[in-house]
């Protein structure tokens, strides 16, 4: 494959794989019942073990 053909696919196919892959991030992030796994990562370095 040459530049040209890379940078096309790069251009319409790459950019919409990463846009539906970050799409797909935000709403894993989001979801319902996110919140308290969410919550007890952010407590994980406070720990006093």
């Amino acid at each position: 494959m040459d530049y040209h053909t890379m940078r096309e696919f790069a251009d319409s196919w790459g950019l919409l794989f990463l846009t539906l892959f970050f799409v797909g991030v935000v709403l894993f992030a989001f979801r319902p019942g996110s919140k308290k796994s969410a919550e007890e990562a952010a407590q994980i370095p406070l720990k006093d073990d």
